[in-house]
């Protein structure tokens, strides 16, 4: 009744509201059916890596030698010492780049500022809480009557994390003896995450992706805010004007100035965990101190090293644990003497230039480490069948293909497109020819409508971050997202920047060109030839698309602002995060930004029930309900797992890895081995060299295979 009460209205406004719905739906479906006669995903083998001008190339580099740059950052990516208490980079990548603990990987929904945001919920399965143990049972987090049905009766729903355990809750004091790869910190009560008065580690606040096929991303996190340039300090890029790095000129004058490197969001990405207080750091902890700690050390003292590691066999010690070499020798070996050689302290404290510019070396080295995890040998990057349209991929069974074409029918490839099959992913890496001489990082294309006043908005325009979007598997108050700001108050979000220039001509906080000429919905679209001027902020040529180099008048524009989610100047960046790769999607759960879904089969009920809420800002097109039948998900199921690469399923070269031991969780009886700190039980990762995995240890597992009923 309540759903008829919404058309019992005057009779010219019932006409063009039914109206509205027929135009949306033909919509959806026409745009549904394009994308059912869309070309399968190229192959990523022999994708490039988006280049990085002036860092390994040119007249004066600043990596001297890659291999040794290499080397170095995947001893810092495992090396433990990088942590305050144990904690290194691999500690949550460790499993196809992911993290596959059970114990102690919950968080609230600290994003979502209420009440029931600030503390545990219980699972399904009537627990939780910190330093509880997932079961199968306590996914998904938002269940239903009928899993294929939004509209059916919800019989459970929790804001709570699933994400990956971090350091405890501790203040830096000082480091200790060089042997020691601790640090020392004194405690501080956590007011979260504790059982019976004893802290226990920190989780994190949203699920951790993984970072194989991560170099093929414009931007890194979850919200973006790692940005494509790495200004050598922090992941802001050019928003933070006081970062630089020294270097020493022909002449011998030491001077700091702005480092620019473009395609480094890695970089950007790297820098950001060692000095996290609740991922690898004790609070206050600086890179100085950290330069300070690990500079004089055997990288990866301690930690056994396979006789074939593909990377750092040929420094390997000869007890078979750590490196025959220290972090200054592998740092002076991979970069430009310029960066490190000079001999007077570059502030008043006379801060020796190698310490200065740590941060520099530890977020190039970690990036060219993670550009090497590259996944582009899976059944779906077999030789294509050229006569056969989709162009289908030979190493593909029978299953597989059906998967594929129910993929590409259903719009599954509009957000994860291309080779590392995201939308998040450089535009040049699936965007081989667009007629433009940008790079299209914000686009505007349609959104649901929705009901207002008992009248039918009708579809959206909005302006939306390329790869980037809001698929409302959580209402969009319970995080941001991108749409969230950076430490400076910026925006992350490209498009809210552009919202902004279009009123009063704001330049971008980064930089970026945004064309109106190349918006999937131009602004001609839906404005008047009178309400509209030449795009002034137009870069390149529009090509044979030159007659919508159109943006809205700035008071137009600005009015339109006013009407918030339903006027014409609408920005969908609430709530929208990454588009993730689908590659290994198999190994890396569980899934979604908040780690709430446990199974392939989960997340493929999710996309075809349309979301697990109403929500006016997910795409019409895509997040749309349509039906599946159980053999439809079986087959788009096996077409995913079709894009694990064995290599990384075995952890074959490049994946192998040096041994590693992580915290996993805390005695059942919350044994203290200091004051008011839980004692960690732990999880080995044996050492694994080029050949991978043997047999008796068998191949990497999906995440449930871990976790008990």
């Amino acid at each position: 009744m309540k759903r008829c009460q919404a058309f019992l209205m005057p009779a010219r406004q019932h006409y063009l509201s039914i109206l509205s719905i027929i135009v949306f739906l033909l919509t959806s479906v026409m745009v549904r059916d394009l994308y059912a006669q869309g070309n399968t995903p190229a192959s990523l083998h022999a994708v490039a890596m988006p280049p990085v001008p002036g860092l390994v190339d040119g007249d004066n580099p600043i990596v001297v030698n890659k291999t040794a740059a290499i080397q170095l950052g995947k001893a810092l990516f495992w090396d433990v010492a990088v942590g305050s208490d144990g904690m290194a980079c691999a500690s949550c990548h460790f499993h196809a780049g992911a993290d596959r603990r059970r114990t102690n990987q919950l968080a609230t929904g600290t994003f979502h500022h209420t009440a029931s945001g600030q503390k545990f919920q219980a699972t399904a399965a009537g627990q939780g809480g910190p330093n509880y143990t997932l079961k199968r049972s306590d996914f998904p987090f938002y269940q239903l009557v009928d899993p294929l049905d939004k509209n059916s009766t919800v019989l459970f729903n929790s804001d709570d994390i699933v994400s990956s355990a971090g350091v405890f809750a501790r203040v830096f004091s000082k480091l200790n003896a060089p042997n020691n790869p601790l640090d020392e910190c004194t405690l501080a009560k956590d007011k979260v995450f504790h059982v019976n008065g004893n802290n226990v580690r920190q989780v994190q606040q949203r699920n951790v992706p993984s970072v194989i096929n991560a170099g093929f991303n414009f931007r890194n996190f979850w919200d973006g805010r790692a940005n494509n340039i790495f200004n050598g300090v922090t992941a802001y890029g050019d928003r933070d004007t006081d970062a630089g790095i020294w270097e020493l000129s022909d002449e011998g004058l030491l001077t700091k100035h702005a480092l620019h490197l473009e395609n480094s969001s890695l970089a950007s990405q790297a820098v950001a965990p060692p000095l996290n207080s609740s991922e690898m750091s004790c609070q206050h902890r600086t890179f100085l101190a950290l330069a300070a700690k690990l500079l004089p050390r055997a990288p990866l003292a301690g930690q056994a090293i396979h006789p074939t590691d593909s990377v750092l066999a040929a420094l390997r010690h000869a007890s078979g644990k750590g490196l025959d070499t220290t972090y200054k020798n592998l740092i002076t070996t991979a970069f430009a003497p310029r960066y490190w050689a000079a001999k007077e302290g570059v502030d008043r404290l006379q801060t020796g230039q190698l310490e200065a510019n740590f941060a520099m070396f530890f977020g190039l080295a970690l990036q060219l480490y993670q550009q090497t995890l590259v996944s582009d040998q899976t059944p779906f990057d077999t030789p294509r069948r050229t006569h056969v349209y989709p162009h289908e991929p030979e190493g593909l069974n029978d299953s597989q293909l059906r998967g594929l074409k129910k993929f590409l029918a259903a719009g599954c490839d509009v957000c994860h497109k291309g080779p590392s099959f995201s939308a998040a992913a450089h535009p040049a890496v699936y965007r081989t020819s667009n007629g433009f001489s940008t790079l299209r990082l914000v686009n505007r294309d349609l959104l649901n409508g929705a009901f207002s006043g008992g009248f039918y908005r009708g579809t959206l325009k909005p302006l939306m971050d390329e790869g980037y979007f809001n698929t409302s598997v959580t209402p969009t108050s319970y995080d941001p997202g991108v749409g969230g700001v950076d430490p400076y108050g910026n925006p992350l979000s490209f498009s809210e920047q552009y919202a902004k220039q279009l009123i009063d001509g704001t330049p971008l906080v980064d930089p970026i060109a945004i064309n109106a000429c190349d918006f999937n919905k131009n602004f001609t679209d839906d404005y008047q030839a009178n309400e509209l001027m030449d795009d002034r902020y137009q870069t390149g040529d529009c090509g044979l698309s030159s007659r919508n180099a159109k943006i809205p008048k700035s008071d137009l524009w600005q009015a339109e602002v006013n009407k918030a989610q339903f006027g014409r100047a609408y920005v969908a960046t609430q709530g929208a995060f990454k588009v993730p790769s689908l590659r290994n999607i198999e190994l890396t759960g569980p899934y979604m930004h908040n780690g709430s879904m446990l199974t392939l089969e989960q997340v493929v009920d999710f996309y075809f029930r349309g979301g697990n809420f109403t929500n006016t800002a997910h795409f019409a097109a895509l997040v749309l309900q349509q039906p599946i039948t159980p053999k439809e998900k079986k087959d788009l199921v096996a077409f995913l797992k079709s894009l694990t690469d064995e290599r990384v399923r075995w952890e074959q070269a490049p994946f192998d890895h040096p041994q590693l031991t992580i915290p996993h969780g805390h005695a059942d009886s919350l044994t203290v081995t200091t004051p008011g700190q839980a004692m960690d039980n732990s999880l080995s990762i044996p050492a694994v060299g080029k050949a991978g995995r043997s047999v008796a240890m068998g191949p990497l597992k999906p995440f449930q295979a871990y976790l008990a009923p």
